[in-house]
C-alpha cells in the first residue's frame, strides 16, 4: 500500500467549473509567503493522479513551470495581461480552452490565488463558450461555484467578454 504522500494533496480552493473537464485552483504550492515546495510537489502529484492532462497557468512569471515538466504534467503559460490587452487575451485563452475541450482534455487553470479576477475570467469563459447566455447569469453561476463575489475587477473582465460577443454578433 502506498503512503498518503504518494497520492498527493488536492490544491487549495479547487473547484470544478465544468464537471470533470475544467477546474480552477490556487497556484500549486500556494502563493507569496505561504508557498511551499513540498506542498507544490504534492499538489502536482494529486493533479496528475486525478487524470489532469493540462495545467493552464495565468501567473505573470514562469516561476515553477519546470516542476510540471519534472512531474510529467503538460502546461500552457498564459500570463495575465494589462487590462488594455484583455480582449485579445480572453479570445486567445478561450481558444486554447475550446481546443482542449474538443480534445476531451481534463484541464486545471490557476493564478496565484482564486480571486475576483479569476472568477471574472471564468464567467467570461461561460459566456464566450456559449454555456451561459447572459453576463448576470455567468456572474451568478461563478459566484456560486467559488463562494465569493465577483467584484469590480472581475466584472470588468466580464464586460470585455460581453463586448467580444457584441462584436461577433455585429459581424455575422
Amino acid at each position: 500500500m502506498r503512503g498518503k504522500w504518494a497520492e498527493g494533496i488536492q490544491p487549495r480552493n479547487f473547484n470544478w467549473v465544468v464537471a470533470e473537464r475544467l477546474a480552477v485552483c490556487e497556484r500549486p504550492g500556494g502563493y507569496g509567503a505561504s508557498h511551499r515546495r513540498v506542498r507544490r510537489q504534492e499538489e502536482i502529484i494529486w493533479l496528475r493522479r486525478n487524470g489532469f492532462d493540462m495545467v493552464v497557468s495565468l501567473i505573470a512569471a514562469p516561476h515553477n513551470l519546470h516542476n510540471y515538466d519534472e512531474l510529467s504534467l503538460r502546461y500552457l503559460h498564459r500570463p495575465w495581461p494589462a487590462f488594455d490587452d484583455m480582449a485579445e487575451y480572453l479570445q486567445a485563452v478561450h481558444d486554447d480552452l475550446a481546443r482542449l475541450a474538443s480534445e476531451r482534455k481534463r484541464v486545471v487553470l490557476h493564478k496565484e490565488r482564486v480571486g475576483e479576477d479569476v472568477c471574472g475570467f471564468m464567467a467570461s469563459y461561460l459566456l464566450l463558450s456559449g454555456k451561459v447566455p447572459t453576463g448576470p447569469q455567468a456572474t451568478a453561476i461563478t459566484e456560486r461555484i467559488f463562494g465569493q463575489r465577483v467584484g469590480p475587477e472581475g466584472r470588468r473582465v466580464v464586460d470585455v467578454a460581453l463586448g467580444i460577443l457584441a462584436d461577433r454578433k455585429a459581424e455575422g
